[in-house]
């Protein structure tokens, strides 16, 4: 049977939308989404070129509110906010499993392109070992 998965975030312009691109590569097989409480206008141009340098297109994704998904049941809910700097959005529809996955907010980064660019890649890098290691404790061959 088919894993529903919705990531969920503030902005749904970077984290949330890499994790979903990582996930869809890693199982085409698993039904993926993101979404954000405060969705920005456009998935950010770094997050989609940081993916492109690792084969995964994010480039026709669109921030959704997390409104879309509340009349949708989920095996797993998962948050990626990283908790200092924002609070993380609570989705209220139904829930098998709430779990955490916090990361910096690559759209913070400041300084120079190479240096914001640097910052999008190091936290692309982290979403690609977390999210690979929940979907083979959580997901692979279940």
């Amino acid at each position: 049977m088919k894993k529903s998965i919705l990531i969920l975030c503030t902005g749904n312009s970077c984290r949330s939308q890499m994790a979903e691109g990582f996930l869809r590569s890693f199982d085409s097989s698993l039904e993926v989404y993101s979404a954000g409480t405060k969705p920005a206008a456009a998935v950010h141009p770094f997050a989609v070129q940081v993916m492109r340098e690792e084969w995964v297109d994010i480039s026709l994704n669109m921030p959704k509110s997390v409104d879309e998904f509340l009349g949708k049941a989920f095996d797993y809910v998962i948050t990626v906010c990283d908790g200092a700097n924002e609070s993380c959005p609570v989705f209220t529809g139904k829930v098998e499993h709430r779990i955490h996955i916090g990361f910096d907010d690559p759209a913070d980064a400041e300084g120079t392109k190479e240096e914001q660019l640097a910052m999008f890649r190091r936290v692309r890098n982290e979403i690609n070992q977390r999210f690979r290691q929940f979907y083979n404790e959580n997901l692979k061959g279940k």
